[in-house]
């Protein structure tokens, strides 16, 4: 039987972050739901970094669907979670349903990807990361700290079923270490 992965997400999702993980599932053969605060055409944005610029800026990207809202989610019938970043997690982390999805990973120790600005869905359930190690996009450190959890200053960081990634960038290390957790 195939596993079954879950991807939460919202508009302003960054593109990489999705679509990477999204058709690297897929490649592995698995069943793979996008879920978001409702089932529709997301719209990405590409996170970027310019010079002069001293933070990344943002433009809009390519629209993917979300299969199911999050109200429907039953956490139970997946195997593994992946959070990818952008500005989607500091809203969707507000949504009453996605606090107890996320849980369900880390209380029965399924894999769970999370990169970029993933860690700020963390906050929103501290006791999840109180005592982990985890990295993150550095703006997301303060939060990460304030929630209970060390932030490793480094591109890749796995902490038990924990796999996070700076962003981006560090995508091909974060699969590779999470599909490695699905076994």
């Amino acid at each position: 039987m195939s596993k079954k992965v879950l991807i939460l997400a919202g508009d302003a999702v960054e593109a990489l972050e999705i679509y990477y993980p999204y058709y690297r599932c897929l490649e592995e053969g698995y069943d793979v739901t996008i879920a978001a605060p409702t089932a529709k055409k997301l719209q990405t944005v590409v996170h970027d970094f310019v010079d002069g610029v001293e933070t990344y800026i943002e433009r809009p990207a390519y629209g993917i669907e979300a299969h199911e809202a999050f109200e429907n989610i039953k956490p139970e019938e997946y195997d593994g979670l992946i959070i990818p970043g952008g500005r989607a997690p500091e809203y969707i982390r507000l949504n009453e349903h996605v606090p107890s999805i996320v849980k369900h990973f880390f209380e029965a120790g399924k894999p769970i990807a999370a990169v970029c600005h993933a860690a700020q869905i963390f906050a929103t359930i501290p006791e999840v990361i109180k005592g982990r190690e985890l990295t993150a996009y550095i703006a997301c450190k303060p939060e990460v700290k304030a929630a209970g959890g060390t932030y490793v200053d480094e591109h890749l960081h796995v902490d038990q079923n924990l796999v996070s990634g700076h962003a981006w960038p560090d995508l091909p290390g974060l699969m590779r270490e999470f599909i490695k957790l699905l076994g």
